[in-house]
């Protein structure tokens, strides 16, 4: 492989992994946030105790998560150099915010938060993980507005004497009707993440330890597969309005995800279709009438143009060349996403039952505590990949070739050396990760007293863990 194929392997690698923590976080301190003013409404122990408990494994999932994203920023400059000129303009507005805005509130409050309990009022520290809550959500928008410009370019001119985009119109940026559809889209879809996660470890406990916490691990089960219903209804939702803005900004990547070669009108929904290895032919497929021509246009009847003349009117306004993605790639990714995606609402729906009416779950259902989790990220790491594969040949659509992007000093031994540098960290750090999660898990709830509600005079205790 050339240093172009190998910088977009490393950079794929080293995003998907970071990207595993990213839901997770953001949905769990949510969830966290929740149950901690579920206790200062109810007074209820057992809501403090989920609080410190799935806490604990939000502060070990948000510090892995801020180093595995560090690398990303070095990669722009090791092997993206070009590319981090072409962008860096328009970037440095909303990743700035991002970082001076939206992280400072996360980490300051955090901090506020892990070593305020017994020191700081119930509310004020109540409105610490809120703040959190809220830097997690303003660094997720800024950063999908950044994203969201490579999909859709808008609120710049082009310097051709620097070769560069330049911001104009920062308000554009952070507006583009992509990241308005993209953002709830995330945000819901991290939300199936976390509630499958607090449902999982309540599964799990409930199951091999049935008589330990039994009350309070039902709550967190109802909690988490409730969680997961509400936002599966919001990624729908979202997703249908994403669906509409794709198929206008970026038509060859709707046209890639349903292996629509020729334009049709109306267009159906492709369930299940076989192609030729290169993805350039369709061989056998099974449709559904009108149904992408709904998904696309909003319109039973509604045109949508195909791969093929997409690819000639391509070539007329950019130039020779392909500019098809990767079909089979594209394709799939797109059927995953959905496809685990409604298996994890499905299977909160039936844990519901289950355990409906103060039912035990049976202990076969143990061997759903570990994948459940697992589904809803699944589908998140499917629909990234879809998103970024998708817009190929672009890096940025319509005016950067992601060719034109990688470091032109930068050989191929050097970003192999790279690779497997970061590809070893990073399996030290999942074992690290797992095992701090598992640990954390197995110990269960930990028997406490509800703090105080002001902060009273006395010397510093030593910090255990976090609380």
């Amino acid at each position: 492989m050339d240093t172009l194929d190998l910088a977009r392997w490393q950079f794929a690698i080293t995003t998907v992994y970071h990207f595993f923590f990213v839901p997770v976080t953001i949905s769990l301190v949510a969830i966290t946030a929740g149950l901690q003013t579920a206790w200062y409404r109810t007074g209820k122990e057992k809501y403090l105790r989920l609080t410190k408990f799935y806490g604990k494994l939000f502060l070990i999932n948000i510090a892995m998560g801020v180093v595995t994203g560090l690398v990303q920023e070095f990669q722009f400059g090791m092997n993206w150099s070009d590319y981090s000129r072409f962008v860096g303009d328009v970037f440095g507005a909303p990743l700035a915010l991002e970082g001076l805005l939206a992280f400072f509130l996360e980490s300051t409050f955090i901090g506020l938060w892990i070593f305020g309990w017994e020191r700081l009022p119930r509310l004020v520290h109540l409105g610490c993980i809120w703040m959190v809550v809220l830097g997690t959500q303003l660094s997720a928008y800024f950063i999908l507005a950044a994203n969201s410009w490579m999909q859709n370019p808008v609120g710049f001119r082009y310097n051709a004497d620097r070769g560069r985009a330049e911001l104009t119109d920062l308000w554009a940026v952070l507006t583009n009707k992509v990241v308005l559809v993209t953002f709830p889209h995330t945000i819901f879809a991290a939300f199936m993440v976390g509630g499958a996660f607090v449902a999982g470890v309540a599964l799990w406990h409930l199951v091999r330890r049935p008589t330990v916490d039994k009350d309070v691990f039902r709550s967190a089960l109802k909690i988490g597969a409730s969680v997961v219903l509400v936002a599966s209804v919001g990624v729908a939702i979202s997703g249908d309005l994403q669906g509409k803005v794709m198929t206008e900004v970026q038509p060859m990547k709707m046209a890639a995800a349903e292996a629509l070669y020729e334009t049709e009108k109306p267009a159906s929904f492709s369930v299940f279709t076989v192609g030729t290895l290169d993805g350039s032919k369709e061989i056998f497929s099974i449709k559904l009438p009108y149904l992408l021509s709904f998904l696309a246009t909003g319109h039973f009847d509604g045109e949508v143009k195909g791969i093929n003349s997409l690819q000639d009117a391509y070539e007329q306004l950019y130039g020779p060349g392909s500019y098809k993605p990767n079909i089979p790639l594209t394709y799939w990714t797109f059927r995953l996403m959905i496809g685990v995606g409604m298996a994890s609402a499905a299977i909160a729906l039936w844990l519901l039952w289950t355990t409906r009416r103060g039912r035990a779950p049976t202990r076969w259902l143990v061997w759903l505590a570990a994948p459940l989790p697992l589904l809803p990220l699944a589908a998140n790491t499917f629909g990234w990949i879809f998103t970024e594969t998708g817009r190929q040949p672009w890096l940025v659509f319509g005016l950067l070739p992601t060719a034109s992007g990688v470091s032109p000093s930068t050989t191929s031994g050097e970003v192999i050396t790279s690779l497997v540098g970061f590809t070893a960290l990073y399996g030290v750090l999942a074992v690290v990760e797992t095992k701090l999660l598992l640990r954390t898990i197995r110990g269960g709830l930990a028997g406490t007293d509800a703090p105080p509600d002001t902060a009273p005079d006395q010397p510093d205790k030593p910090l255990s863990f976090a609380y």
